[in-house]
């Protein structure tokens, strides 16, 4: 019985197979990121309009650490699962602290630096500031430095999986009414 990512890569075009495998674990480590960018956005989001309403860092913060935590869980189960040593926890949450202080700069720079609060401006100018700055380019650079120093530091064992040694492996096509 094929894996679900081999059924998953069977529905991509063949010739986009080669270029998913070659970066299978970039892909992967996007995919966790992008669930874990969402979790965190609403948990930044719900904290922020409710009990830390005048702590838009903190809440950014708090929402950053448990979305670290849930990529914790996902990367190593997943994206690297085939890499690492015994003290990985330890450096992927040393990695994840500066990552979390990389991601709360920019959100604390626009509102404190550049005053892009209430009342020097609108709340809604405010509430976009927030989220270009803290969701967007915090996330972002974090993002880069993350995948740089997890690779770098804590996943760092030889990947070894179905599809590595063999470049060129495709997942072989499947009908596609098979579930």
């Amino acid at each position: 019985m094929p894996s679900p990512t081999q059924r998953l890569l069977a529905r991509v075009p063949a010739r986009l197979r080669p270029l998913l495998l070659r970066h299978r674990r970039l892909v992967k480590f996007l995919l966790v990121g992008g669930s874990c960018f969402v979790l965190t956005l609403v948990i930044d989001f719900e904290l922020k309009f409710t009990v830390l309403e005048h702590k838009p860092v903190v809440a950014l913060t708090v929402a950053t650490v448990i979305g670290t935590v849930v990529s914790y869980v996902l990367n190593r189960r997943w994206a690297f699962r085939t890499a690492g040593r015994g003290r990985e926890a330890l450096l992927f949450f040393l990695v994840s602290a500066v990552a979390i202080a990389v991601n709360d700069l920019p959100l604390a720079l626009s509102r404190y630096a550049l005053d892009l609060r209430e009342p020097y401006v609108d709340p809604l100018t405010q509430e976009t500031a927030d989220f270009l700055s803290g969701m967007v380019v915090g996330t972002f650079v974090a993002m880069l430095f993350r995948f740089w120093a997890i690779q770098r530091w804590v996943f760092t064992g030889p990947a070894e999986g179905p599809f590595d040694g063999n470049p060129g492996y495709a997942a072989p096509e499947m009908p596609r009414d098979v579930p």
